[in-house]
């Protein structure tokens, strides 16, 4: 048995370490606001102690917090290994606003924090205690590789954070002892020798393999066509560029704004489709809306493709880091006026994607690049550069609890998630829905979007759009 301990990246999970450069940082983000009263010290500052020691305690059941990464010597594959020289201080970070902060400050700070990679020489994740802010209130902006977490895994470790109800009790904190790291050569070794066994074991059952052929023959099918659907969806050819679509450059902005969730709802009982299909809907409203009024740009016949995630995440995975999510490309019709035609559209193209199984499609194309780290990065290359735009935006909604939570004794009012920007990406929009509201996150590059607040507005008005429509 071996005295060291490691644990492969799954290839998707690597795809979004070859993804990143300079001006793409592949992190997930989320910027949560509390009622700072119970918090509050005797000095009126946040008792950050008190903070510390509660997320502290956590990190024994996300174990992944505690890890880097070390690469593979022939190959350059990634894998976790326990960091000898964790630093919990370095990742728990407390910072300020002049009081009284305003959100404009506070929305300020996050740009600025998801504008920097993580570094990758330590576990990849940051938490910021940001103190100050009006209305009695402070922030816990968390930024973490995607490499680490997806969607729902982040509501998953959000429930380990936080309570539903006020609780002042601490857990305690058991001494944390780092397994040993596999030096270079006990690492190539070993991952010699995974590859060997897994051969091994295809070559063992081969017998029930042909037994079992036909079963083995369908799922094939099913999978190759799904791929060939998702590849025909757009994966190989170009979206048409927009001004929402330049060169981007290593700097953010992060915006935000809210809605009521049953409002929405109610523009879906009326008018037709999914809540997800009302979402994308508004965005649609707004993306259109934004380019025409905001741009003067001539939206006809422009084919304007919206990747989506799609969690396949079962239930029994709750809880477990690392992604288990698969990518919708969806044609969303901007050059459309008619709203409930747009709606009607999207519902239409969603029930195909569906009906084609394209998120099995979208999962065996990466597991069809896993052959080796080679393919995988020149894949990622080529969905990363200029030449090669398959999709606009990405707009993801992950749905929450609807109750409040709590962080010790205070109550978590809201969280605004950031979903990464791509290549040629100035604005992404991510849905977060708690307490009986849909909480918009809209992360943008910082040149391509000075006037984020503008796309926020127009988010707005697309939706007071469909709530009238939905009225009438």
């Amino acid at each position: 048995m071996s005295d060291f301990h490691y644990e492969p990246l799954t290839f998707l999970d690597s795809s979004f370490l070859a993804l990143e450069t300079r001006s793409l940082h592949m992190h997930v983000a989320g910027i949560a606001l509390f009622d700072a009263e119970p918090m509050t010290t005797k000095s009126g500052g946040i008792d950050i102690e008190r903070i510390r020691a509660h997320i502290l305690a956590k990190l024994q059941y996300i174990p992944r917090y505690r890890q880097r990464l070390e690469w593979v010597p022939y190959d350059r594959r990634p894998v976790w290994v326990d960091d000898s020289a964790f630093n919990f201080d370095y990742h728990v970070r407390h910072t300020s606003l002049p009081r009284p902060g305003t959100e404009q400050q506070l929305k300020a700070l996050a740009g600025r924090i998801m504008s920097t990679s993580l570094d990758r020489e330590k576990p990849l994740w940051e938490l910021w205690v940001v103190e100050g802010l009006e209305g009695d209130r402070f922030a816990l902006i968390a930024k973490i590789h995607h490499a680490m977490i997806d969607g729902l895994s982040g509501v998953d470790l959000t429930t380990i954070l936080l309570n539903v109800v006020p609780d002042s009790e601490i857990e305690e904190s058991p001494d944390w002892e780092p397994r040993p790291a596999p030096t270079s050569s006990q690492l190539a070794v070993a991952e010699a020798a995974r590859a060997t066994r897994r051969l091994m074991d295809r070559l063992g059952n081969l017998t029930e393999a042909i037994r079992d052929t036909k079963e083995i023959s369908d799922r094939a099918l099913d999978k190759s066509a799904a791929a060939v659907s998702s590849l025909r969806s757009g994966w190989l050819r170009p979206s048409d560029r927009t001004p929402l679509n330049p060169d981007i450059g290593p700097n953010r902005r992060f915006d935000w704004t809210e809605m009521p969730l049953d409002a929405v709802k109610s523009i879906k009982n009326s008018l037709g489709g999914s809540l997800n299909d009302t979402i994308v809907a508004i965005t649609t409203g707004a993306i259109r809306k934004f380019l025409i009024e905001e741009r003067d740009f001539d939206v006809t016949g422009s084919e304007f493709r919206a990747m989506i995630p799609v969690s396949t995440r079962a239930s029994d995975q709750r809880g477990a880091l690392g992604n288990q999510v698969a990518m919708w490309l969806l044609e969303i019709p901007i050059d459309e006026p008619d709203p409930a035609k747009r709606l009607e559209l999207i519902s239409e193209r969603t029930v195909q994607l569906k009906e084609t199984n394209q998120a099995l499609g979208a999962s065996t194309l990466v597991e069809v690049s896993s052959g080796t780290p080679i393919t995988l990065l020149s894949m990622a290359n080529r969905f990363a550069g200029p030449r090669l735009r398959p999709f606009n935006m990405t707009i993801t909604n992950v749905p929450g609890p609807q109750f409040p939570m709590y962080l010790l004794e205070s109550r978590m009012l809201a969280n605004y998630p950031l979903v990464p920007l791509w290549a040629q990406h100035g604005v992404g929009v991510a849905l977060f829905s708690y307490d009986g509201r849909l909480l918009w996150g809209v992360h943008a590059d910082y040149d391509a979007l000075p006037d984020s607040d503008r796309f926020v507005a127009a988010l707005q008005a697309s939706f007071e759009e469909y709530k009238e429509l939905a009225a009438s």
